[in-house]
């Protein structure tokens, strides 16, 4: 029920969504992406991802996380809007730590 709640949907094997040159875009507000993220992420803030959607790469899937899991999932709703193939990873620690296992 939480993976519906916060736009997860069906399980997605992230790893392997990312092997495929994915990017993780943190949606939290540059304050929070600087007290820590996931090495190699990119930060937009949820706010500003629409008039930003310029500096995402083109052709490559999106990872979005936050703290939680809601602002990415509103992020991914922008995003699919935007013809962008985009994935819910949740919270930003969470995220980290089931890359890192």
């Amino acid at each position: 029920m939480l993976r519906t709640l916060f736009g997860m949907g069906p399980k997605v094997d992230l790893k392997e969504v990312l092997s495929k040159g994915a990017t993780i875009l943190d949606v939290r507000s540059t304050g929070e992406f600087a007290g820590g993220h996931i090495k190699g992420s990119v930060n937009i803030p949820l706010d500003q991802l629409e008039q930003r959607m310029g500096k995402l790469p083109k052709g490559k899937a999106i990872i979005a996380c936050c703290l939680s899991g809601a602002r990415s999932g509103r992020a991914v709703d922008i995003l699919k809007a935007n013809g962008v193939e985009a994935y819910n990873g949740g919270g930003w620690s969470g995220l980290n730590a089931m890359l890192r296992r």
